[in-house]
């Protein structure tokens, strides 16, 4: 493997979910607002990135890191959203196809044998997640409190990281 030419930003939010599927596109849409409001005055060490779902190689994406914020729709959680610290736990799925963001750091630990940065779930309340489905109003809602949220969450870990 050829390291990285560009040195890692400290701070990474992964954000994933699938656009065709109403609620649970609010991963990527909740990047995509804050990379539009970042874009004037982008902070340095900071990295966005998204996808569809969390897969075994996206524990590479944690080397480097100070700290990782995952951000995800949920069926489960409470409106508007729920933060959560993470530890890595061993995923009980047979399949390293559509990882837990735990199964991700277990996998991180178990590659590079020392513990993964902190981790944090932002977990966004969406209701519809059917496919060709829009988002929902409610999740629209929910996901602009959590991008406030976001922008606080990073103001306070850039200061921190300093």
């Amino acid at each position: 493997m050829t390291p990285r030419a560009d040195p890692v930003a400290p701070v990474l939010v992964f954000g994933w979910g699938n656009p065709s599927r109403g609620d649970d596109a609010l991963g990527p849409m909740l990047l995509e607002q804050l990379d539009a409001l970042l874009a004037a005055t982008p902070p340095r060490g900071v990295e966005l990135l998204t996808d569809f779902q969390l897969q075994v190689e996206h524990a590479l994406d944690l080397a480097g890191r100070q700290c990782v914020l995952f951000v995800d729709a949920s069926l489960n959680c409470a409106a508007p959203f729920e933060v959560t610290a993470l530890t890595a736990a061993r995923d009980m799925r047979l399949s390293t196809h559509a990882m837990s963001p735990q199964a991700v750091m277990q996998v991180f630990r178990d590659l590079h044998g020392i513990e993964p940065p902190p981790c944090t779930l932002l977990a966004i309340r969406g209701e519809r997640f059917e496919l060709g489905e829009p988002p929902s109003e409610a999740a629209q809602a929910n996901l602009a409190l959590a991008v406030a949220w976001t922008l606080r969450w990073l103001r306070k870990i850039l200061v921190a990281h300093r």
